[in-house]
């Protein structure tokens, strides 16, 4: 709708002028500031600990609950929340692998529970007895109508998401990387796992209302994937997601606004060739190492 309106010049400035001289869009990147920091924090915990099913699946069960609360004619914020927390606590009952990865029975319920999700989804779009236009903007995003108390409401959850995780983010880390040796030491295991998904589910709604429910997973999965490429200490991948994050978020909201496609789209786009050029840097970086140590293998031995 914009992208008729507004065009994109060579005129910095000017177009971030343009680009803030609307409360809608400043509303937009205050809550897209709120959700890539809290998406980054916890999907950085979520590709630790492998638990990517589990975030696509959080992700898509927020659409039936965004589409049952408009149906309802109640807050669609709350539908996204009490879906996606639901959800986790149906998926926290599943017995954990001890291995760390999912067992083929804790990915049966995992995907039972996506495919049910959807399917009340499309009920209650049907049932909705008004027109629903907002179908496209449920499934992959809009800047478009986030009011100021929807952005008071991401900062509270978010606030309380960011906390709760940091309270808990020393032995969540430590049960994430050996769970085994972790239980052995009495740490809480299955009561942090819990915990965490439900972060995940509050993180999950979060995000749907920027990027749509089908598109949540890139932004908890790529700026994590993408960081974990380029560096294997804790602090400083981290650190990096929500850097990562937070780019990705702000080029998509501008992108969205210059032109004609949802912002779901943009943060997928953006988030991939985030993860594309982490990952071809670091394939490129191993390839020149490779060869410089073949390089001076004859070298070493003369010498030697």
């Amino acid at each position: 709708m914009t992208g008729t309106v507004s065009r994109l010049t060579w005129d910095i400035p000017g177009d971030l002028h343009q680009l803030f001289g609307f409360h809608f869009m400043v509303n937009a990147f205050r809550a897209g500031t709120v959700v890539a920091i809290v998406a980054g924090a916890v999907g950085w915990f979520m590709v630790l600990r492998r638990a990517s099913f589990v975030g696509h699946t959080l992700a898509v069960v927020s659409f039936p609950g965004a589409a049952g609360a408009i149906w309802l004619g109640i807050s669609v914020t709350a539908g996204y929340f009490a879906a996606s927390i639901a959800a986790a606590l149906v998926i926290a009952m599943v017995p954990p692998s001890r291995t760390g990865g999912s067992t083929s029975g804790e990915a049966a319920v995992i995907g039972t529970v996506q495919a049910f999700a959807l399917a009340c989804g499309v009920l209650f779009v049907s049932l909705y007895s008004g027109i629903l236009d907002s179908v496209t903007g449920l499934l992959f995003g809009t800047f478009l109508g986030i009011s100021d108390q929807q952005v008071v409401t991401l900062l509270i959850v978010g606030a309380a998401v960011l906390v709760a995780l940091a309270a808990m983010a020393r032995p969540l880390f430590f049960a994430s990387v050996d769970p085994d040796v972790a239980s052995a030491r009495r740490v809480p295991v299955r009561l942090l796992s819990t915990l965490y998904l439900v972060l995940l589910g509050c993180t999950a709604a979060e995000v749907s209302q920027i990027t749509g429910a089908l598109l949540v997973f890139a932004l908890l999965v790529m700026p994590a994937a993408a960081a974990q490429q380029v560096t294997a200490r804790p602090g400083w991948s981290f650190l990096l997601t929500i850097t990562l994050a937070l780019a990705v978020t702000w080029l998509a909201l501008g992108a969205a606004y210059f032109f004609t496609y949802p912002v779901g789209f943009y943060v997928t786009s953006f988030g991939f060739g985030a993860y594309a050029l982490a990952a071809a840097g670091r394939a490129i970086g191993g390839w020149t190492g490779s060869r410089a140590s073949a390089d001076m293998t004859p070298l070493v031995a003369v010498d030697g």
